[in-house]
């Protein structure tokens, strides 16, 4: 296994914490984690990927050991988050990478490629969405609500979803073995939402996710402009972003690769070995 190592830069005056491994001159690859959690998503896939790839898995503004100013002092967006990955890349001196998504992670990529597309050399999206078919509309109606709203009745069923219950659920539902997954994850995802401020900016961030939707004509422009290599590991049982978001990639990209595991939103909890036997796979090819 190769050697992790757990470093932070400051970024516009604020901590970003990030996991590095594997040979600086080799092709990088970007981790973006999603939401309830941070770069500990990745703590078994840094080290997998790190001998033949220089790897980064950032913690974002607001998530796991990175700062969380208070929402009066920072504007809690997607734009911020990207904008902050992009300073953590520039001061580590990245230039070109490979771009792993998932969740929260696949807006903030987005808006990388569309800020750079030059840099970015390859897209590996589990359960990261780009496209209206992955939205499972039970889960997301109470932030579509909250976003239209931000009423204290819509918001109090969007705490909820910062609760212990809720956390854990993300890791479990549609496993076919939760047994599977630590419950590391959801105690140390939890543990970390009890920072001060954390809550106040997960609410922000919500009410912004509309952002993302928006921005998707211009992701599906810049996929069928670029043709960039995309494969799609995806969690098929997920009743976040469900399976019609990963083969929707194929409609602007007709060469995307797909796979549909028999897991949940966090593939690399339950699937970890066929998932990374893909990865592995589609980055020798594309990045040799």
């Amino acid at each position: 296994m190769s050697d992790v190592r757990h470093r932070a830069v400051t970024v516009s005056g604020h901590r970003i914490f990030y996991r590095e491994a594997g040979p600086r001159q080799a092709p990088t690859v970007l981790l973006l984690h999603g939401y309830p959690t941070s770069s500990h998503m990745f703590r078994h896939l840094v080290p997998a990927l790190a001998d033949r790839y220089h790897v980064i898995a950032p913690d974002h503004l607001g998530f796991g050991h990175s700062d969380t100013p208070p929402v009066d002092d920072v504007d809690y967006s997607f734009d911020t988050l990207a904008s902050v990955t992009e300073g953590l890349l520039d001061a580590v001196g990245v230039e070109e990478f490979a771009v792993y998504v998932q969740d929260y992670g696949a807006p903030i990529g987005w808006r990388l490629a569309l800020a750079h597309p030059e840099r970015v050399s390859a897209i590996v999206s589990q359960n990261g969405n780009a496209y209206d078919a992955g939205f499972v509309e039970p889960f997301w109606e109470p932030i579509w609500a909250y976003a239209a709203d931000p009423n204290p009745d819509n918001e109090a069923v969007l705490r909820d979803a910062l609760g212990w219950d809720a956390i854990r659920w993300q890791y479990t539902h549609g496993v076919p073995d939760p047994a599977l997954v630590s419950p590391d994850t959801w105690t140390y995802d939890h543990a970390l939402f009890q920072r001060p401020g954390v809550e106040a900016a997960q609410l922000r961030l919500f009410a912004d996710y509309t952002s993302n939707v928006a921005l998707y004509p211009r992701v599906h422009e810049y996929f069928r402009e670029t043709q960039v290599p995309l494969l799609a590991v995806w969690g098929a049982n997920d009743e976040i972003f469900g399976p019609d978001g990963a083969r929707a990639f194929r409609s602007d990209l007709p060469e995307a690769e797909i796979h549909l595991l028999d897991a949940g939103h966090f593939v690399l909890e339950s699937d970890f070995d066929t998932a990374v036997g893909y990865l592995r796979g589609f980055l020798g090819r594309t990045l040799a």
